[in-house]
């Protein structure tokens, strides 16, 4: 249990640190309201939860392993996150001038792009799995089972989520 805790206190600290969800949950809440913010972050922590299950499961060793897998993974998260701010720059210039008011294009248009936005901005982040990789083993003992990994990782998730939220 003292490992437990110790993992959420370590996930806890991870989580508050700025990173692209949490900016791009700050986006989506700020040009679409409070819903698109919370579509956001359900994709995010999708996609966390998938990625942790990925890394329990001993997959993220083998795509972390694979030099070409992880290099397509680390560089569609580039060009996602350099498509995200592109159209951020294209927002920003079509709104000058209107201060704080919203266009039409400035708005994810549906919960499902913002559930998708947040979704790849997360799945596409190597450093994700790589925390995953790294970290979990720190907590988990020799012997440890693949429930209990999937416990600690879907925790990371969970405390994630709660600190996108809040």
């Amino acid at each position: 249990m003292a490992h437990f805790l110790s993992f959420v206190a370590f996930a806890t600290a991870i989580a508050v640190a700025p990173g692209p969800d949490t900016f791009l949950t700050l986006r989506n809440t700020v040009i679409g309201g409070r819903a698109r913010g919370l579509w956001t972050t359900l994709g995010i922590g999708v996609a966390g939860a998938t990625q942790g299950v990925l890394a329990a499961a001993g997959l993220g060793a083998i795509i972390a392993r694979s030099e070409p897998v992880f290099q397509t993974i680390r560089w569609l998260g580039v060009a996602y996150l350099i498509y995200l701010g592109v159209m951020a720059l294209r927002t920003a210039i079509k709104a000058r001038g209107e201060g704080w008011a919203m266009t039409p294009e400035a708005t994810p248009r549906s919960p499902r792009r913002s559930f998708r936005q947040g979704f790849l901005c997360n799945i596409t982040n190597p450093k994700v799995l790589a925390f995953n990789l790294a970290v979990l083993p720190q907590f988990a003992g020799p012997g440890t089972g693949m429930l209990t990994l999937l416990a600690y990782a879907l925790t990371l998730t969970i405390v994630g989520t709660i600190v996108l939220l809040a």
